[in-house]
C-alpha cells in the first residue's frame, strides 16, 4: 500500500504569553522587596528608569508601635501558645537545676506576645519567693540562649542592645543611639548627634542597622505572622476609622530620566504596569480589611468567612488576579504584620464561625491552659464547639498541627515543686 501525504488546514486556540504580559504578571505578583530588587535590576540596565529612594526618618510601620511604648513592655494578652512552646523547649534542653527550672519557668510565664519580659524581675522573685540576683543571673542565661535574639528583653532599648551585641554592631555610638530612642522616634538626627558628639551621618549608620533588627522578636511566633520584613500595606485608625495604605517608604520612587534616549517606551510601560500594581494592590487590600475590620479590632478570633472570589467580585477582578496579588503580600496593622492570604478563611459550616478564627481561638486557649494540666484535643473540641459550630476531635488535631502545636503530653510542664 502506497503512503501520501495530505495537506489540511485545522483552526486552534492558544494563549500566547508575550513578554509584556509576562513582566506585567511578575510585578502584579511582587512583594515589595521583589518589587525593589527587579526595579533596580532594570535601572541598571535602562538609563531610562530613573530610582530615587525617601531621604531622612523612615522608620518601618512595625517600628510604630514599639518606639511609642516608651521602653516600656506594652499591655498585651498572654504570649501566643507557639511561643511559650518554643520557650519552654529552650528551658527543657538547658541543664538546669530543680531550683534554676523554677526560675526559668517563672520568667517564661511572664513574657509578652512581644518576647518582652511583662513583669520585673524584682517582681517575679518576689512572686517565686527566691532572691533578685538568682532571678537576674538566669535572666541574663536565657536572654544568652535565646532564639531569636531579643527574647527576654525587659524593654525595647535591650531587646536592641542585644541584638547588636549578637551582630558585633554594638559600639559607643550605637550605645548612645539606644540610650535616646525618644529622639530617635521624633527623627531628631543632628540633635542627637549634637548630644552625643558625633557627625548626623554616623548616627543615621546607625540607625540604618536598627533597621534590620526585630523590636519585637516575638510577634513572629503568632500563627498569621508575617516574616519580618517591610510590609506592602499599611493599615490604622484614625478619627474617621480605618485606613490603608501603600507603603511608599518600602519602595523607590521610579520616573523618568530628562530628555530622550533608547529604552524610553520599556521605562515608561515599567512606570504603568507599577502605577497598575499599587492601584489593584490597594483596592484589593481596602476590600480585604473592610470586610475584616472585627478582626483589625479584637483580632485573629474575630475573622469572618471570605473567599478570593468575593473579593474579586466586589473589585472588579478576576479571582486569579485577586490570588497573584495577596501572594506573599503582607500588611502592617496594630496588632501585627499578617499575611493577607492569611485573611482568606472559609466558614467551618453554612451559617458557621471562620476556620481562621477558630485556629486562633484554639491558640489562644491553649495558651491561657494550665501547663501542669493541659487540654486534651477531645476538650478543646468541646471548648470550641461552644463557639456555634460543633468541631469533632479529629479536627481539632488537625487545626492543632497546622498551628504547629505539640499535643497535650508534650505541653505538659513540670510541677513548680521540681
Amino acid at each position: 500500500m502506497k503512503s501520501r501525504n495530505r495537506i489540511s488546514i485545522q483552526q486552534t486556540q492558544r494563549l500566547k504569553l508575550t513578554m509584556g504580559l509576562a513582566t506585567s504578571i511578575r510585578i502584579l505578583r511582587s512583594d515589595a522587596q521583589g518589587l525593589s530588587r527587579y526595579l533596580e535590576e532594570q535601572a541598571a540596565e535602562n538609563p531610562q528608569l530613573v530610582l530615587t529612594r525617601a531621604s531622612g526618618q523612615d522608620w518601618l510601620p512595625r517600628w510604630k508601635s514599639a518606639l511609642g511604648a516608651g521602653a516600656e513592655p506594652p499591655e498585651q494578652a498572654a504570649a501566643g501558645a507557639s511561643l511559650v512552646s518554643h520557650v519552654f523547649g529552650m528551658i527543657a534542653g538547658l541543664d538546669l537545676s530543680p531550683r534554676e527550672a523554677r526560675i526559668a519557668d517563672a520568667l517564661a510565664d511572664a513574657l509578652e506576645p512581644s518576647g518582652w519580659l511583662g513583669q520585673s524581675p524584682t517582681a517575679i522573685a518576689a512572686r517565686i519567693g527566691v532572691g533578685l540576683a538568682d532571678v537576674e543571673l538566669m535572666l541574663r542565661r536565657l536572654q544568652a540562649r535565646a532564639e531569636p535574639t531579643g527574647l527576654f528583653a525587659r524593654n525595647l532599648a535591650e531587646c536592641l542592645r542585644l541584638q547588636a551585641e549578637d551582630a558585633d554592631e554594638m559600639d559607643a555610638i550605637m550605645a548612645a543611639v539606644l540610650d535616646r530612642l525618644d529622639l530617635v522616634a521624633r527623627g531628631e538626627i543632628d540633635r542627637l548627634a549634637r548630644e552625643t558628639g558625633v557627625s548626623p551621618d554616623a548616627v543615621r549608620l546607625r540607625i540604618g542597622r536598627l533597621r534590620g533588627y526585630d523590636p519585637k522578636p516575638g510577634a513572629g511566633f503568632e500563627p498569621y505572622a508575617a516574616p519580618i520584613r517591610e510590609p506592602d500595606l499599611v493599615a490604622e485608625k484614625g478619627a474617621s476609622g480605618w485606613t490603608v495604605a501603600i507603603n511608599r517608604s518600602a519602595l523607590p520612587s521610579v520616573s523618568l530620566a530628562e530628555g530622550k534616549g533608547p529604552g524610553r517606551a520599556e521605562a515608561r510601560a515599567i512606570l504603568r504596569m507599577v502605577e497598575g500594581r499599587n492601584v489593584t494592590l490597594l483596592a484589593v487590600g481596602q476590600e480585604i480589611l473592610v470586610r475584616q475590620v472585627a478582626a483589625l479590632e479584637e483580632g485573629m478570633g474575630a475573622l469572618v468567612p471570605m473567599t478570593m472570589a468575593d473579593v474579586a467580585v466586589s473589585v472588579g477582578l478576576h479571582e486569579s488576579t485577586v490570588s497573584r496579588v495577596v501572594a506573599g503580600t503582607a500588611v502592617d496593622t496594630p496588632r501585627g504584620t499578617w499575611w493577607l492570604r492569611a485573611l482568606f478563611t472559609q466558614a467551618t459550616q453554612e451559617g458557621g464561625p471562620a476556620a481562621g478564627a477558630l485556629r486562633d481561638r484554639l491558640a489562644q486557649l491553649i495558651a491561657a491552659e494550665d501547663p501542669r494540666a493541659p487540654l486534651s484535643d477531645a476538650a478543646l473540641a468541646v471548648a470550641l464547639s461552644g463557639t456555634g459550630a460543633p468541631l469533632a476531635r479529629r479536627t481539632v488535631a488537625k487545626y492543632r498541627t497546622m498551628l504547629k502545636l505539640p499535643t497535650a503530653a508534650r505541653r505538659k510542664r513540670r510541677s513548680p515543686d521540681g
